[in-house]
């Protein structure tokens, strides 16, 4: 079952409460999202140590091929 835009948003906010999170549906399929992740924790972190942070924060969602979310492109930045 595919997941809906605000479900990922859901779950990437418990993880990042003041983050702004934007998901955007790129194919209008429900499987294929783009998310941007801009959080102050990210501050002082790499783009790999910040992306698993939100990996982390979709709870196994994308795990495997029966995960729930199929393709997410994953921008993550601290505020300027």
């Amino acid at each position: 079952m595919a997941m809906q835009a605000h479900e990922i948003e859901d779950l990437i906010r418990a993880s990042f409460p003041a983050a702004q999170i934007t998901i955007t549906d790129l194919a209008g399929d429900g499987n294929h999202y783009a998310a941007e992740v801009i959080d102050e924790s990210f501050r002082g972190q790499n783009r790999v140590q910040q992306q698993r942070a939100v990996y982390a924060a979709l709870k196994g969602k994308m795990d495997g091929s029966s995960g729930e979310l199929h393709a997410l492109a994953l921008t993550t930045k601290a505020p300027e």
